[in-house]
Protein backbone atom coordinates (compact mmCIF):
# COMPACT_ATOMS: atom_id res chain seq x y z
CA UNK A 1 0.00 0.00 0.00
CA UNK A 2 1.35 3.39 -0.90
CA UNK A 3 0.57 5.72 1.49
CA UNK A 4 -1.38 8.59 0.70
CA UNK A 5 0.21 12.07 1.41
CA UNK A 6 -0.08 15.52 0.65
CA UNK A 7 3.76 16.36 2.23
CA UNK A 8 7.02 14.04 3.57
CA UNK A 9 6.47 11.72 6.45
CA UNK A 10 9.15 11.19 9.07
CA UNK A 11 8.58 7.83 10.68
CA UNK A 12 10.88 7.68 13.60
CA UNK A 13 12.10 6.38 16.58
CA UNK A 14 14.33 7.41 19.49
CA UNK A 15 16.62 5.80 22.09
CA UNK A 16 17.51 7.51 25.20
CA UNK A 17 19.13 7.96 28.43
CA UNK A 18 16.19 7.38 30.28
CA UNK A 19 12.28 8.97 30.22
CA UNK A 20 12.52 12.29 31.89
CA UNK A 21 11.81 14.91 29.29
CA UNK A 22 13.66 17.60 31.37
CA UNK A 23 16.92 15.95 31.99
CA UNK A 24 17.48 13.02 29.70
CA UNK A 25 18.66 13.14 26.12
CA UNK A 26 18.49 11.10 22.68
CA UNK A 27 21.93 8.68 21.72
CA UNK A 28 20.07 7.20 18.47
CA UNK A 29 17.76 8.78 15.86
CA UNK A 30 16.40 7.06 13.14
CA UNK A 31 13.91 7.99 10.55
CA UNK A 32 12.24 7.01 7.06
CA UNK A 33 11.13 9.95 5.29
CA UNK A 34 8.70 9.13 2.67
CA UNK A 35 7.32 11.57 -0.05
CA UNK A 36 4.07 12.05 -1.70
CA UNK A 37 5.74 10.24 -4.54
CA UNK A 38 6.27 7.07 -3.10
CA UNK A 39 10.24 7.70 -2.50
CA UNK A 40 12.12 6.65 0.56
CA UNK A 41 15.39 8.66 2.54
CA UNK A 42 16.60 6.59 5.41
CA UNK A 43 18.63 7.74 8.06
CA UNK A 44 20.44 7.09 11.60
CA UNK A 45 22.35 9.07 13.87
CA UNK A 46 24.10 8.21 16.97
CA UNK A 47 23.80 10.96 19.33
CA UNK A 48 26.17 11.99 22.28
CA UNK A 49 24.33 12.95 24.75
CA UNK A 50 27.20 14.55 26.78
CA UNK A 51 25.87 12.48 29.97
CA UNK A 52 26.66 8.77 30.84
CA UNK A 53 24.22 6.01 29.52
CA UNK A 54 23.44 4.06 32.21
CA UNK A 55 23.99 0.67 32.80
CA UNK A 56 20.24 -0.81 32.57
CA UNK A 57 20.07 1.64 28.92
CA UNK A 58 23.15 -0.13 28.00
CA UNK A 59 21.70 -3.72 28.84
CA UNK A 60 18.27 -2.63 27.00
CA UNK A 61 19.87 -1.16 23.61
CA UNK A 62 23.34 -2.60 23.35
CA UNK A 63 24.38 1.07 23.37
CA UNK A 64 27.23 2.00 25.50
CA UNK A 65 29.18 4.70 26.25
CA UNK A 66 32.43 4.07 24.20
CA UNK A 67 29.82 3.98 21.38
CA UNK A 68 28.59 7.02 21.40
CA UNK A 69 31.56 9.31 22.75
CA UNK A 70 32.97 10.38 19.27
CA UNK A 71 29.68 10.90 17.85
CA UNK A 72 28.27 14.47 17.46
CA UNK A 73 25.75 16.50 20.16
CA UNK A 74 22.71 16.79 18.97
CA UNK A 75 23.58 20.19 19.11
CA UNK A 76 25.57 19.47 16.52
CA UNK A 77 23.35 17.97 14.67
CA UNK A 78 19.96 20.00 14.47
CA UNK A 79 20.26 22.29 12.53
CA UNK A 80 20.83 19.81 9.69
CA UNK A 81 17.71 17.84 10.99
CA UNK A 82 15.91 21.46 11.09
CA UNK A 83 16.38 21.10 7.50
CA UNK A 84 15.58 17.70 6.88
CA UNK A 85 12.09 17.21 9.07
CA UNK A 86 10.40 21.31 7.64
CA UNK A 87 7.76 20.88 6.34
CA UNK A 88 6.85 17.38 7.41
CA UNK A 89 4.59 15.24 9.28
CA UNK A 90 5.73 12.40 11.54
CA UNK A 91 4.56 9.16 13.00
CA UNK A 92 6.33 6.83 15.43
CA UNK A 93 5.22 4.22 18.15
CA UNK A 94 4.75 6.03 21.45
CA UNK A 95 5.46 9.12 19.82
CA UNK A 96 3.15 11.34 20.54
CA UNK A 97 3.67 10.74 24.30
CA UNK A 98 7.14 10.75 24.00
CA UNK A 99 9.56 10.72 20.61
CA UNK A 100 7.66 14.09 19.59
CA UNK A 101 7.87 15.83 23.42
CA UNK A 102 11.54 14.48 23.83
CA UNK A 103 12.73 15.76 20.33
CA UNK A 104 10.33 18.98 20.65
CA UNK A 105 13.02 19.56 23.83
CA UNK A 106 16.23 18.63 22.18
CA UNK A 107 15.52 20.78 19.72
CA UNK A 108 14.68 24.00 22.00
CA UNK A 109 18.24 23.47 23.82
CA UNK A 110 20.00 23.75 21.09
CA UNK A 111 18.31 26.90 19.97
CA UNK A 112 16.20 26.13 17.05
CA UNK A 113 12.04 26.62 17.95
CA UNK A 114 11.05 23.67 15.70
CA UNK A 115 7.37 24.04 15.81
CA UNK A 116 5.40 20.63 16.24
CA UNK A 117 2.17 22.13 16.28
CA UNK A 118 2.22 22.88 12.32
CA UNK A 119 2.62 18.67 11.74
CA UNK A 120 0.53 15.98 11.69
CA UNK A 121 1.11 13.78 14.38
CA UNK A 122 0.21 10.01 13.74
CA UNK A 123 0.96 7.60 16.25
CA UNK A 124 0.88 3.95 15.31
CA UNK A 125 0.45 2.73 18.90
CA UNK A 126 -1.97 4.73 19.44
CA UNK A 127 -3.79 3.27 16.47
CA UNK A 128 -2.77 -0.31 17.85
CA UNK A 129 -4.12 0.35 21.54
CA UNK A 130 -7.25 1.89 20.22
CA UNK A 131 -7.83 -1.23 17.80
CA UNK A 132 -5.80 -4.23 19.23
CA UNK A 133 -3.96 -2.94 22.55
CA UNK A 134 -1.06 -4.43 22.87
CA UNK A 135 2.93 -3.44 22.28
CA UNK A 136 5.06 -3.08 18.89
CA UNK A 137 6.25 -6.86 19.06
CA UNK A 138 2.37 -8.00 19.32
CA UNK A 139 1.62 -5.41 16.44
CA UNK A 140 4.21 -6.44 13.93
CA UNK A 141 3.10 -9.87 14.53
CA UNK A 142 -0.92 -9.14 14.45
CA UNK A 143 -0.13 -6.53 11.11
CA UNK A 144 3.01 -8.32 9.24
CA UNK A 145 2.27 -12.02 10.01
CA UNK A 146 5.68 -12.46 11.41
CA UNK A 147 7.52 -12.60 15.24
CA UNK A 148 9.69 -9.29 15.60
CA UNK A 149 12.69 -11.44 16.41
CA UNK A 150 12.74 -13.09 13.29
CA UNK A 151 13.48 -10.11 11.65
CA UNK A 152 14.97 -7.66 14.10
CA UNK A 153 17.45 -6.94 17.03
CA UNK A 154 15.36 -5.74 19.89
CA UNK A 155 15.64 -1.69 21.35
CA UNK A 156 17.30 -0.57 18.56
CA UNK A 157 15.73 2.65 17.06
CA UNK A 158 16.92 1.62 13.46
CA UNK A 159 15.23 -1.52 13.83
CA UNK A 160 12.12 -0.34 15.71
CA UNK A 161 11.49 2.10 13.14
CA UNK A 162 11.35 -0.36 10.33
CA UNK A 163 8.99 -2.15 12.42
CA UNK A 164 6.92 0.93 12.92
CA UNK A 165 7.02 1.84 9.22
CA UNK A 166 5.93 -1.41 8.24
CA UNK A 167 3.09 -1.75 11.03
CA UNK A 168 1.77 1.31 9.87
CA UNK A 169 1.18 0.52 6.29
CA UNK A 170 -0.25 -2.94 7.48
CA UNK A 171 -2.84 -1.20 9.93
CA UNK A 172 -4.15 1.29 6.92
CA UNK A 173 -4.39 -2.12 4.90
CA UNK A 174 -6.20 -3.94 7.07
CA UNK A 175 -8.50 -1.13 8.15
CA UNK A 176 -9.26 -0.15 4.28
CA UNK A 177 -12.67 0.68 3.58
CA UNK A 178 -14.32 -2.02 2.47
CA UNK A 179 -12.18 -4.57 4.91
CA UNK A 180 -14.11 -3.67 8.30
CA UNK A 181 -18.45 -4.25 8.81
CA UNK A 182 -17.74 -2.11 11.55
CA UNK A 183 -17.40 1.74 10.63
CA UNK A 184 -15.37 2.61 13.91
CA UNK A 185 -13.00 0.07 12.58
CA UNK A 186 -12.34 1.73 9.47
CA UNK A 187 -9.00 3.77 9.03
CA UNK A 188 -8.64 6.30 6.14
CA UNK A 189 -5.66 6.97 4.29
CA UNK A 190 -5.48 10.31 4.74
CA UNK A 191 -2.90 12.13 7.18
CA UNK A 192 -5.76 14.38 8.76
CA UNK A 193 -7.43 11.67 9.85
CA UNK A 194 -4.58 9.43 11.43
CA UNK A 195 -3.19 12.05 12.89
CA UNK A 196 -6.75 12.99 14.87
CA UNK A 197 -7.23 9.56 15.44
CA UNK A 198 -3.98 9.24 16.93
CA UNK A 199 -4.60 11.65 19.71
CA UNK A 200 -5.48 10.77 23.17
CA UNK A 201 -5.68 13.79 25.17
CA UNK A 202 -6.55 17.69 24.88
CA UNK A 203 -2.68 18.71 25.70
CA UNK A 204 -1.79 22.11 24.66
CA UNK A 205 1.82 21.28 25.61
CA UNK A 206 3.27 17.70 25.65
CA UNK A 207 3.49 17.49 29.20
CA UNK A 208 -0.19 18.34 29.64
CA UNK A 209 0.75 21.12 31.72
CA UNK A 210 -2.01 23.47 29.86
CA UNK A 211 -4.53 21.82 28.27
CA UNK A 212 -7.59 22.67 25.89
CA UNK A 213 -11.40 22.94 28.03
CA UNK A 214 -14.52 23.69 27.17
CA UNK A 215 -15.61 27.44 27.99
CA UNK A 216 -18.57 27.50 30.67
CA UNK A 217 -20.85 30.82 30.95
CA UNK A 218 -21.41 31.92 34.98
CA UNK A 219 -24.54 29.29 35.10
CA UNK A 220 -21.91 26.86 34.13
CA UNK A 221 -23.31 26.04 30.51
CA UNK A 222 -20.99 25.46 28.14
CA UNK A 223 -20.82 28.02 25.68
CA UNK A 224 -20.89 27.43 21.93
CA UNK A 225 -20.29 29.10 18.52
CA UNK A 226 -21.66 29.97 15.76
CA UNK A 227 -21.62 26.35 14.58
CA UNK A 228 -23.10 25.06 17.84
CA UNK A 229 -19.34 23.54 18.83
CA UNK A 230 -18.48 24.22 21.79
CA UNK A 231 -15.96 26.92 22.43
CA UNK A 232 -12.52 25.76 23.85
CA UNK A 233 -9.91 27.94 25.36
CA UNK A 234 -6.15 26.66 27.28
CA UNK A 235 -6.63 26.50 30.69
CA UNK A 236 -4.03 25.16 33.14
CA UNK A 237 -4.07 21.75 34.37
CA UNK A 238 -2.09 22.19 37.59
CA UNK A 239 -1.10 24.30 40.63
CA UNK A 240 -2.88 27.37 42.40
CA UNK A 241 -4.75 28.24 38.85
CA UNK A 242 -6.01 24.60 37.78
CA UNK A 243 -8.37 25.09 35.71
CA UNK A 244 -8.15 29.26 35.18
CA UNK A 245 -7.77 29.74 31.53
CA UNK A 246 -4.23 30.75 30.60
CA UNK A 247 -4.85 34.38 29.10
CA UNK A 248 -6.87 35.11 32.30
CA UNK A 249 -4.50 34.23 34.44
CA UNK A 250 -1.54 36.05 32.24
CA UNK A 251 -4.31 39.44 33.06
CA UNK A 252 -4.34 39.33 36.06
CA UNK A 253 -1.49 37.35 38.10
CA UNK A 254 1.78 38.06 34.83
CA UNK A 255 4.20 36.59 37.75
CA UNK A 256 3.19 33.38 37.33
CA UNK A 257 4.25 33.41 33.49
CA UNK A 258 7.97 34.64 35.01
CA UNK A 259 7.75 31.61 37.98
CA UNK A 260 6.94 28.99 35.35
CA UNK A 261 10.19 29.85 32.92
CA UNK A 262 12.23 30.01 35.53
CA UNK A 263 10.87 27.08 36.89
CA UNK A 264 12.01 22.66 36.22
CA UNK A 265 9.05 22.88 33.81
CA UNK A 266 9.85 21.36 30.15
CA UNK A 267 10.79 23.92 27.39
CA UNK A 268 8.54 22.63 24.93
CA UNK A 269 5.59 24.20 28.40
CA UNK A 270 7.75 27.61 28.42
CA UNK A 271 8.10 27.62 24.66
CA UNK A 272 3.65 27.00 24.46
CA UNK A 273 2.85 29.65 27.48
CA UNK A 274 4.91 32.37 25.52
CA UNK A 275 3.46 32.05 22.23
CA UNK A 276 0.27 32.67 24.13
CA UNK A 277 1.35 35.53 25.85
CA UNK A 278 2.48 36.68 22.90
CA UNK A 279 -0.95 36.12 21.03
CA UNK A 280 -2.54 37.93 23.96
CA UNK A 281 -1.00 41.29 23.76
CA UNK A 282 -1.20 41.59 20.36
CA UNK A 283 -5.08 41.43 20.91
CA UNK A 284 -4.86 44.12 23.97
Amino acid sequence: MKLNLKKPLVVFDLETTGLDLVKDRIIQLSYIKVYPDGHEVRGNEMVNPEKPIPPEVEQLTGITNADVADKPTFKMLAAKLNEEFKGCDFAGFNSNHFDIPLLAEEFLRAGIDFDFAKCRLIDAQTIFHKMERRNLAAAYKFYCGRKMEEDFEAHRADQDTEATYRVLMGELDMYAPGKQEEPERVLQNDMDCLADFSRMNNNVDFAGRIVWAEQKDANGQTITGADGQPLTAEVFNFGKHKGETVAQVLRYDPGYYSWILAGDFTYNTKQVLTRIRLRESKMI
